[in-house]
């Protein structure tokens, strides 16, 4: 198959790409580089496959609809990754949420429906669930409580896509991914600050008083699902969650990193952030049931994973 895979460059997808690449497909690469972390760390999650025969890089915006039309010219399959990420940036930047995450969407399911491209794989977020209580959260709930314009700005390009699937019979499968983690992991998230802090034996800050909790899901797993969605056809419209199913309060993984580094850390408790719910939970009995997904990593093995990573990139 020949698959665009938007964010390319980035933590899932370069590592998505990979996989992909490894199975014998041919893989379009976009992304634009944004300065939300630095650019070599991104170039560095491709350089191993820029000499693959099936590679092609492109370096460009989701918003530019007209590159959109040319790359996706004779595609199969669409992968929306590209994204501006992060619930408290989206706080103070709404706007620009909004415009690349609703109007990017957009503009790929446009250029899927003009190019008769018929299936497009699209990644969500738990964040659309919001501040909902009923744990662990199913793909049927109704979703009221969203608390950031992140969440937002997903939830809206779900609904754009089942427009175009009812209308355009464009298959849109929506991907809920649940704090994805593991080797190549953005700088900015959680786990990658707390290593680095425990690694330079600096104190951490820890909102709440550490018992919020998250569905921590290895970044295998989560490559392993989007691949079964790139394959899926039952249905023309479908969502699916993509975690662990399991949680893991901040507490703990801290001291989960503590273990695999062999070091201890301070702790500073603050006030918890706006936009931060308590926990994220996910029921992954729809994706196990239809996809086929099965998450086989254990947080311990994961920590254990990105430790090894960490270290060989921050200490050679």
């Amino acid at each position: 198959m020949k698959i665009l895979v938007t964010g390319g460059a980035g933590f899932i997808g370069s590592s998505l790409i990979d996989s992909l690449l490894l199975k014998g497909n041919q893989v379009i690469a976009l992304d634009n580089f944004d300065d939300f972390y630095p650019r070599h760390i991104k170039e560095a999650n491709i350089s191993k496959v820029l000499d693959n025969q099936g590679f092609t890089f492109v370096e460009g915006d989701v918003r530019n609809l007209d590159l959109i039309l040319d790359i996706t010219k004779g595609v199969d399959v669409i992968v929306h990754l590209a994204a501006k990420a992060g619930v408290r940036p989206s706080i103070t930047n709404p706007e620009l949420y909004q415009d690349v995450n609703e109007k990017g969407t957009l503009n790929l399911i446009e250029a899927a429906k003009r190019n008769g491209i018929k299936q497009f794989v699209f990644a969500s977020s738990s964040s659309v669930y919001g501040v909902n209580k009923d744990l662990p959260w199913k793909e049927s709930l109704n979703l009221f409580d969203l608390i950031s314009p992140y969440a937002a700005s997903k939830l809206s390009s779900e609904h754009m896509g089942h427009v175009y699937s009812h209308l355009y019979d464009i298959r849109f499968i929506a991907l809920r991914l649940f704090t994805v983690y593991g080797p190549r992991q953005r700088p900015d998230l959680a786990i990658h600050k707390f290593a680095k802090k425990i690694l330079d034996g600096d104190s951490i800050d820890l909102y709440g008083n550490g018992a919020t909790a998250r569905d921590y899901t290895f970044i295998d797993d989560i490559v392993q699902g989007i691949e079964l969605a790139i394959n899926y056809k039952s249905s023309d419209f479908d969502v699916f969650n993509l975690g662990k199913g399991e949680i893991t309060s901040l507490n703990e993984l801290v001291g989960g990193l503590e273990k695999a580094f062999g070091k201890t850390v301070q702790r500073n408790y603050m006030e918890e952030q706006p936009g931060d719910v308590h926990k994220t939970y996910a029921d992954i009995s729809k994706a196990q049931n239809i996809l086929g997904y099965s998450p086989k990593t254990s947080v311990d093995e994961g920590l254990e994973e990105f430790k090894d990573w960490f270290l060989d990139t921050h200490t050679n």
